[in-house]
């Protein structure tokens, strides 16, 4: 009777450890398959409508271009883990957005996800960096795969789209900068003879801005070769025509780089 008791309880610990491997794998394998599943499901309605009340840029494309837009947030947003710090969650509105920054960016580009980045750490406002001890609106850090964002500088970047001011652009544009120089699946995907040119141009207009000549661009642009990229890309979305007619060489070299033109985007929207 004993050995009988000790038997069932052997075999109830065995199947209690059994089931509880399988429900870890369980675990482990829809928490892989179902992110992957999303990104390449349509999006849905509330995110749809997420995109048609916030993103200019998304409202001034025409219906096939809308659909692959979505498609690419679909798989960016699907693709990122989003972390919260300082926010009480990640909310819908945060991960549309913020994925809706980084397809505007490579829409001319094809299938870009910005592949080494998959972790986006959203602040509520700016943010204290025990590396450079200074306080920080965003950060793209590369080492670790992370794009850093403050929500609300973000909003207000996008609150006004003629300022040439928009935290969104701008990290994104250093998470290129930078994804284009992995060795990974999305290794050099700009333009060669496009990065040079610009970087000829790059050199040329830092030391007008150094120099302390009045310049187009704003004086941050000077600080080094990443940052006046970052800065270029914010008056390139947010006021193109301009900047076209202050620096041609650059808005020629930059529509070239990132195969897109928002001069012409938004007359055709017009």
């Amino acid at each position: 009777m004993f050995w009988n008791v000790v038997a069932i309880l052997l075999l109830v610990g065995l199947l209690a450890a059994i089931i509880k491997l399988f429900s870890d794998i369980l675990r482990q394998v829809c928490a892989y398959v179902i992110p992957l599943f999303k990104r390449y499901a349509p999006i849905s309605e509330v995110h749809r409508n997420i995109l048609e009340k916030y993103s200019a840029y998304y409202n001034v494309l025409n219906s096939p271009q809308k659909i692959v837009f979505e498609k690419r947030v679909q798989r960016f947003m699907y693709s990122k883990t989003f972390i919260p710090r300082s926010v009480s969650k990640v909310t819908d509105e945060m991960r549309v957005l913020i994925s809706a920054s980084a397809v505007q960016l490579t829409f001319g580009l094809g299938r870009i996800f910005l592949a080494h980045f998959d972790k986006i750490m959203i602040y509520m406002d700016a943010y204290y960096s025990s590396i450079t001890q200074k306080y920080h609106l965003g950060e793209v850090n590369p080492r670790a795969g992370i794009i850093v964002i403050s929500w609300k500088s973000f909003v207000d970047g996008y609150a006004n789209i003629s300022d040439s001011l928009n935290l969104g652009i701008h990290e994104m544009a250093h998470a290129i900068h930078f994804e284009n120089r992995i060795k990974n699946e999305e290794y050099g995907f700009l333009n060669d003879d496009a990065l040079k040119q610009l970087e000829i141009i790059t050199l040329r207009e830092m030391k007008k801005i150094n120099a302390g000549e009045e310049h187009f661009l704003r004086s941050y642009a000077g600080t080094n070769g990443y940052e006046f990229f970052a800065v270029a890309l914010e008056y390139f979305f947010e006021n193109p025509v301009d900047l076209r007619k202050a620096i041609p060489d650059l808005y020629a070299t930059l529509t070239r780089l990132l195969q897109q033109d928002p001069i012409n985007l938004y007359k055709l929207a017009t």
